[in-house]
């Protein structure tokens, strides 16, 4: 069994939702410790999101069919005054479930056989920080490492790509003054900055001033799936320049070229995404980045106890497999991540 590092779940708002444990094995969603251990996940980017409302819904389920294809409604800001306390309620749940992930060496442990799986905290979306940025180092001490800067909606910090099919990444305008605040803040402090979810004048702004490796911790090829949450060629080009990296989606809307939700999907479609991205910059800058809980994986690959799964359709060497499966993760974060 590999171990792998996954680049991203949302199982605390799942905890959140439901008042379960983390520490228990349930029968819903698709991630939690024991079905970690059994899927050989060593370690996992766990989201601290901040839903719209507290209700258990996902926004998509607001599709609407559209004569090209389909859209969700384009949500509101969210506001700090929201996001901040629940997000520190969330946070609360990984510090009783989990063993958060605080440096390289704590990182390197998850990887050895018989160990604990690890948490890395990640914002899924900026809104929790004040635009001023008084409360960002507080949230470091809590073990916040990395940052994904929006969601699909726009914040005081940028804006975020919507969910629609077809279509493309080049919509809205980019980071804000308080959003290029943050990414120099984040490039000193060793702060994670993911660019999952931001529009393309946004993504290239990060570039234009970040001097740390440029990572999408779950996302698509858009020449293979046109969303806007997919990424251009363009952008896996500036990525794969500035030693960075993607984490290929679970999601079957997102790795279809149809853009259709079918349980049955082979799992040869994400791994053609896997594939595409590395022949296309090299297989140093592709690693993996589920979204489990917070997408619609295929039957083989709805939960994380399935996770080897997908390496196994892969005709990749063992050592390939591993630099996927966590071997490119480190690499990243050792030229981010600051002691």
């Amino acid at each position: 069994m590999i171990p792998v590092i996954d680049g991203h779940n949302d199982a605390l708002l799942r905890a959140w939702r439901s008042g379960e444990s983390l520490r228990e094995r349930s029968e819903e969603g698709h991630l939690d410790l024991p079905r970690m251990r059994e899927g050989g996940v060593a370690a996992g980017f766990f989201a601290i999101f901040v839903p719209e409302d507290d209700y258990e819904v996902d926004p998509r389920e607001a599709v609407v069919v559209t004569e090209d294809g389909w859209e969700v409604p384009f949500a509101e800001p969210l506001i700090f005054e929201r996001a901040a306390p629940i997000a520190h309620e969330v946070l609360a749940i990984a510090e009783r479930d989990l063993t958060i992930v605080r440096t390289i060496a704590d990182l390197e442990q998850c990887l050895e056989a018989g160990a604990e799986p690890g948490a890395i905290l990640h914002l899924e979306g900026a809104e929790p920080i004040d635009a001023g940025l008084d409360n960002l180092d507080d949230w470091i001490e809590r073990g916040l490492r990395s940052i994904g800067i929006v969601w699909s909606r726009p914040n005081a910090f940028g804006c975020g790509v919507p969910f629609h099919y077809p279509g493309t990444p080049d919509e809205g305008p980019g980071l804000t003054d308080a959003g290029r605040n943050l990414v120099r803040a984040c490039n000193e402090r060793g702060v994670m900055l993911d660019l999952a979810h931001l529009n393309e004048q946004g993504f290239f702004d990060v570039a234009a001033i970040t001097d740390a490796p440029l990572v999408v911790s779950h996302s698509a090829a858009h020449s293979l799936a046109p969303m806007p949450r997919s990424l251009t060629d363009e952008e896996i080009d500036a990525i794969g320049d500035s030693g960075g990296l993607v984490g290929v989606v679970f999601d079957t809307v997102m790795t279809r070229s149809d853009g259709d939700l079918v349980f049955d999907t082979h799992l040869d479609v994400i791994a053609g995404h896997i594939e595409y991205i590395a022949e296309r910059i090299g297989l140093d800058h592709v690693a993996l980045g589920s979204d489990f809980d917070g997408c619609y994986p295929p039957a083989a690959l709805d939960d994380a106890s399935k996770m080897q799964a997908l390496l196994e359709v892969l005709r990749w060497s063992d050592d390939e497999l591993a630099k996927l499966a966590h071997g490119n993760w480190l690499r990243v974060l050792r030229a981010t991540w600051k002691s």
